[in-house]
């Protein structure tokens, strides 16, 4: 098993069924990953080092090594994949769609609407993928340093109920957790107030901004 690679970044390309791949050089040897899109975002320049975690899919006819930009999003593809019913190329459009903290958060919160957001996820499997997953990421986020951090004084199941409503509209995580922090400092709401008021004023804030 391939843990990682390290090496220098000689070249991205897309082939003809838009799947991207990324040639990393090792010792001399130009190893090709399969990557999220998202991932090409944060690569450094050609000729720049570069250290990239891999999974590596063993078929008959084939053999394919995937790449993730940390340990944390291989691991989150890896409980993807072992879905029924959920390939190698569903898990990568999921972790292209959504950030990972989105993808976790919405699982976890079994935000359905956001799941089926991503490229060849229907209803049924986003229910499947969220019936499957959600208890194990909740624990999992826990553990792996990549739940949404919780904004400054809200009670977390505030939270939840917030930024799956926002998530659904089409707000990142990000920008949840600072309405909802800016809002808390203001000290107009608290945590006993109805979550409509505090959607409201998360949107609001938002618009403002």
């Amino acid at each position: 098993m391939i843990g990682y690679l390290k090496g220098t970044v000689a070249g991205v390309q897309k082939n003809t069924g838009n799947r991207v791949f990324l040639t990393l050089e090792v010792n001399g040897v130009g190893y090709d990953l399969q990557i999220s899109p998202r991932t090409i975002r944060q690569l450094p320049a050609v000729g720049e080092t570069l250290q990239m975690f891999t999974h590596l899919q063993v078929r008959e006819d084939q053999m394919v090594l995937y790449g993730f930009g940390s340990h944390a999003e291989r691991e989150l593809f890896r409980q993807l994949i072992a879905v029924s019913g959920i390939g190698t190329q569903l898990a990568i459009a999921l972790l292209d769609t959504l950030d990972l903290n989105e993808l976790v958060q919405a699982i976890v919160t079994s935000n359905t609407a956001i799941l089926a957001k991503a490229p060849g996820v229907g209803k049924k499997t986003a229910e499947r993928i969220a019936l499957e997953l959600r208890t194990k990421l909740a624990e999992w986020r826990k553990q792996s340093g990549v739940s949404a951090t919780p904004a400054m004084g809200i009670k977390p199941a505030l939270q939840e109920d917030v930024e799956m409503t926002l998530l659904a509209i089409g707000y990142s995580s990000s920008e949840v957790m600072e309405s909802l922090s800016a809002i808390a400092q203001t000290g107009q709401l608290s945590n006993e107030d109805p979550v409509e008021d505090w959607i409201r004023q998360a949107i609001g804030w938002l618009a403002s901004q």
